[in-house]
């Protein structure tokens, strides 16, 4: 719920049970940072939040660089606990870097954030 407000998005508990029931891992209670990524990255793109995506991408450039980089994501998986590998977190840049710098900008993080399944 912290990491939810941190990112701009006020969720009551009711929908944060019902998306813990529908992504998380089954009778754990939790979402791991791969689902909590996808449950966030589908809130952020709804309309109306365009400010609250950019938000959420300085949540991700803990730097301030201007770009997130699987640092980046590694920092902010680790504040909310959850383990995960550097190929994982290289996957999640690589799925979004259109350029191919390795790091991903404002436009590749709101298209990422815009495309449907």
């Amino acid at each position: 719920q912290i990491t939810v407000k941190a990112l701009g998005c006020e969720l009551r508990k009711e929908e944060m049970r019902r998306i813990v029931s529908e992504f998380g891992e089954e009778g754990s209670g939790k979402l791991n940072f791969k689902s909590f990524l996808q449950v966030m990255t589908q809130k952020m793109a709804e309309p109306c939040l365009g400010k609250e995506i950019w938000k959420a991408f300085k949540v991700f450039d803990c730097d301030g660089t201007g770009k997130i980089s699987s640092e980046n994501l590694k920092v902010v998986a680790s504040e909310v606990g959850e383990d995960i590998t550097d190929e994982e977190l290289q996957e999640m840049i690589d799925e979004a870097d259109v350029d191919g710098d390795g790091e991903v900008n404002r436009q590749e993080f709101l298209r990422i954030l815009t495309l449907t399944d």
